[in-house]
């Protein structure tokens, strides 16, 4: 992990920076119910406005991973990650660029299964004057020369920084998928604690990447998944992170589960998933239908964090069993520099069974709270 230390070591004013945002926006949480319009029920969505910002949310992600190879099968992995936290609700008139409504913040990462490599950097800005921003009308976000825009039906991801870099297009295989019961996704039992959460589950992907180190660009063509999530008070108190998985497997179908922890280890009730077919109708699956058992764990020589490692998981109701594992051990990202997060966030594989057939999939696997809570983040 030289060059993650390497890259995100960087900025050591920035540092410093984001911890005073991270006491911001915990006082922020406090503020939402007030000042931030709330996850209530199902919304009316209108594409592709509802690709760009709703800055009447205090938070907003458009994520981006995905599972590449190049030319001679060897596999990488991506992560292009922007984050919208609204800092107030109104600016005071008259207000002038450097004014903060919102802070914009940026993840990138890259995987290099061969190698067994990870290589990750990260970026805060405020939006003005034009240094970060996401438009009201449809997808295009940025943060200085990061961007993810998207043309007619083809989404373009660009970022690089100290040697790495990522260019790529993105085009849908399958229609949007609304995640949640109802169309909006629950994370607690208050009022409030939901999210608006919309996924591209299958997105074909062609591009070039580059590694620091590695010379010219390499040519890679893959399958990738977008999510676009936004809230204000999600999370409830006493929640210390979550496990989000998102899978790709060969039969077509695509399955997205997360499981909310609780601070005593509980998982909490509102946790759920949603399987995609390859017809890209969906299934909400409650809490219930997951099984998830941990096989293995591994603890990072920085953070001290111990993470799971291996899992198994099943969805009985849709005959599905997977035994997944990551493409790297350590994928785990120190956002010195933005968020101040400790988090694993990486590519991973498996195989198993899908109604009656045999299955390999592959996908990403995020996992927050093992190596400090989440709580009064977001």
């Amino acid at each position: 992990m030289k060059d993650q230390k390497k890259i995100t070591g960087v900025r050591i004013g920035t540092a410093v920076i984001s911890l005073c945002l991270l006491g911001m926006i915990s006082l922020a949480s406090g503020y939402a119910e007030n000042g931030w319009k709330q996850v209530l029920g199902p919304r009316t969505w209108s594409f592709p406005k509802d690709h760009g910002a709703h800055p009447e949310y205090r938070t907003e992600w458009w994520y981006f991973t995905g599972n590449l190879a190049d030319e001679h099968a060897s596999r990488f992995g991506y992560q292009l990650t922007f984050f919208r936290q609204g800092m107030r609700r109104q600016l005071p008139r008259p207000s002038g660029p450097w004014d903060i409504r919102d802070i914009y913040m940026a993840h990138f990462a890259v995987t290099d299964a061969a190698h067994q490599k990870f290589r990750a950097c990260d970026r805060l800005s405020r939006s003005g004057p034009g240094l970060a921003g996401a438009s009201l009308d449809g997808m295009d976000v940025w943060l200085l020369d990061w961007r993810a825009k998207m043309e007619g039906s083809r989404i373009h991801l660009y970022a690089r920084e100290s040697g790495m870099a990522l260019d790529m297009r993105l085009i849908s295989q399958k229609p949007g998928v609304i995640h949640g019961k109802n169309g909006f996704s629950r994370k607690g039992p208050a009022p409030g604690q939901a999210s608006y959460y919309l996924s591209m589950t299958d997105l074909e992907t062609q591009g070039r990447i580059r590694l620091p180190g590695s010379g010219p660009f390499i040519s890679v063509r893959g399958i990738s998944w977008f999510d676009h999530e936004f809230g204000s008070n999600q999370l409830a108190a006493g929640q210390k992170g979550w496990d989000w998985f998102g899978l790709h497997l060969s039969d077509g179908r695509d399955l997205m589960v997360y499981f909310l922890r609780r601070n005593g280890g509980q998982i909490e009730p509102a946790s759920s998933g949603t399987l995609v077919e390859p017809d890209g109708s969906q299934l909400y699956l409650d809490l219930s239908a997951i099984d998830l058992s941990i096989l293995e764990k591994w603890k990072s020589p920085r953070s001290k964090g111990v993470y799971p490692n291996r899992w198994r998981l099943r969805i009985p109701v849709a005959g599905i069993d997977l035994s997944l594992a990551p493409w790297v051990a350590d994928q785990e990202l120190v956002t010195d520099n933005s968020t101040g997060v400790i988090y694993w966030e990486g590519a991973v594989g498996g195989e198993g069974i899908s109604q009656g057939q045999s299955v390999s999939c592959t996908g990403y696997v995020e996992m927050t709270g093992y190596a400090g809570s989440m709580e009064g983040i977001f």
